[in-house]
């Protein structure tokens, strides 16, 4: 493994990367725009919990100091697709003429990503070309560290041992020495053939597909069902999205991987798997709003037949912003307190976390508490190694460095050329 260069600039403070890959699409965008505006005090940081008192002293690094860069493979500038955010309503109005200068500079930091149509390279050959930008990028900014998350558009789950672009991106974080991210359902580390690199990277890693809406609610509902006795015999959803990852979605195999993840939590939160599907409709007229509705049909006493119906409506790119600017300070703090390996206490962001975790909302903010409090401590377990039992969430006989609860195959399989894709998200 190669690692990142550690470099700082005399008489500055210390500056963090933040490398999106999807870097021009809607997520990106309002992240960065978002990161500027809170800089700037625009607006406040409602929806980051990282600004809440629960992480006061716990060492994060300031907004200000972040610096972003990334991968795309379309070549739209970050400023006019601000302002395409703004006239859909995803941005304030004047939010982006506000911003300019720092969306500018963070799309000069954007470098091509692949493999494009007509890609002759290998994928050895794409992350090693991936790991030169991370670098690069670490190099010339003066940076203490980078932070890569995948903000793309849901790929669908590979079919072959080829791994897909997801993974090759992810390959050149860890090769690269950064803590990686995915917030998407795509399969990234998740794969047989980065078992060994996972195994022996030495950065942190957090979970995949972050909970931003619909799962989010059913993280809360699956818990009251459970603990109130209730029996549900049927819970079914259907997702209305536009934009980019509506149309991504519209592949019945990227819908698939997006809904096993939403599933999971309900049979999770449950400890059953109710009758019923999750739905997903790509309906570009919507733009980057999305509605999510669920129907659960539930027994009560006496066998008394009920039905809870909601409905959520939100911007998913104003949703997942806040947490992307969230997990990219927790992963930098822990890789600065020299934590490594998966990192289960972050659960609360992810629809499928990272180690072994709980599945409840309420307790994977515990275990965020509990983090926060570790990093306090310079990210040593409160008690202490000598003094109690493992960190939360390790389980026993678990080491930092153990590896991710998937892959589930054996050893790294060859790697071999994936197939082209799109990654504005």
């Amino acid at each position: 493994m190669s690692a990142s260069p550690s470099v700082s600039v005399p008489g500055s403070a210390p500056r963090v990367g933040v490398w999106l890959i999807g870097a021009r699409g809607s997520v990106a965008t309002t992240v960065v725009a978002g990161c500027a505006a809170l800089t700037a005090d625009l607006h406040t940081p409602t929806g980051m919990v990282t600004e809440t008192p629960l992480f006061a002293g716990s060492g994060l690094p300031p907004l200000a100091s972040l610096v972003f860069g990334g991968h795309d493979t379309t070549d739209c500038p970050l400023p006019k697709r601000a302002e395409a955010l703004a006239a859909g309503g995803v941005l304030p109005h004047g939010l982006p003429a506000a911003v300019t200068a720092e969306l500018a500079t963070a799309d000069r930091e954007i470098r091509p990503g692949g493999p494009l149509p007509g890609d002759t390279r290998t994928p050895d050959e794409l992350i090693s070309a991936f790991t030169a930008d991370l670098q690069d990028f670490v190099r010339r900014r003066g940076l203490t560290r980078a932070v890569v998350v995948n903000v793309a558009s849901t790929e669908p789950a590979p079919t072959g041992t080829a791994p897909p672009p997801s993974s090759l991106y992810a390959a050149a974080a860890l090769r690269a020495g950064c803590p990686y991210v995915n917030f998407t359902p795509s399969t990234g580390l998740d794969h047989p053939a980065l078992a060994s690199l996972t195994e022996s990277a030495g950065v942190p890693w957090a979970g995949r597909d972050g909970k931003t809406g619909q799962t989010l609610l059913r993280s809360v509902l699956g818990p009251m069902f459970a603990q109130r006795a209730l029996t549900v015999r049927a819970w079914s959803g259907t997702n209305l999205l536009g934009g980019g990852d509506g149309a991504a979605l519209a592949d019945p195999a990227a819908a698939a991987a997006k809904n096993a993840g939403k599933e999971r939590v309900v049979t999770d939160t449950l400890g059953t798997a109710p009758e019923g599907e999750t739905h997903i409709d790509d309906v570009p007229a919507l733009g980057d709003w999305k509605t999510a509705w669920d129907h659960i049909a539930f027994d009560g006493f006496l066998g008394t037949r009920m039905v809870l119906q909601t409905t959520w409506q939100g911007c998913d790119s104003a949703l997942a912003a806040p947490l992307v600017l969230d997990l990219a300070r927790l992963l930098a703090r822990a890789h600065e307190a020299g934590l490594t390996g998966p990192l289960p206490e972050l659960a609360f962001y992810f629809k499928d976390p990272a180690g072994e975790a709980p599945s409840a909302l309420g307790e994977q903010y515990a275990a965020l508490a509990g983090f926060a409090e570790r990093l306090r401590t310079g990210g040593r377990d409160h008690a202490g190694p000598e003094d109690g039992p493992p960190a939360a969430g390790r389980g026993p006989g678990r080491t930092p460095q153990s590896g991710p609860r998937r892959p589930g195959g054996p050893g790294p399989r060859p790697v071999r050329e994936p197939g082209p894709r799109g990654e504005a998200r």
